[in-house]
């Protein structure tokens, strides 16, 4: 298999990532912003959503309490962690695209 092949199945697992991960970040603000509405969380929606995203905040959780026991900040650090992890991935494929096709 020579690079350009490898080229392009790297690219193809690139695309797939540049379309799921917009969907897991919006999934992400729909899950927070769920708890404003009575009920959701307790749908089966908000009970799949829950089921995806409470695990990868459960770690910010215990690293940041919420703020008189009411505002909970663990989103907002797991945003930030999800963003950086976005920079990176998207620089890690490009730069090995890069690489094989020079």
């Amino acid at each position: 298999m020579d690079n350009i092949q490898i080229a392009k199945i790297v690219k193809m697992i690139f695309d797939v990532y540049v379309i799921v991960y917009p969907i897991f970040s919006w999934g992400f603000i729909i899950y927070i912003l769920s708890s404003w509405v009575p009920g959701l969380r307790e749908s089966k929606f908000g009970d799949i959503l829950g089921r995806v995203y409470e695990p990868l905040l459960e770690p910010f959780r215990r690293i940041i309490p919420p703020l008189g026991g009411m505002l909970d900040l663990s989103p907002i650090a797991f945003i930030i962690v999800l963003q950086l992890f976005n920079y990176g991935m998207r620089s890690i494929f490009v730069t090995i695209i890069n690489g094989l096709l020079t």
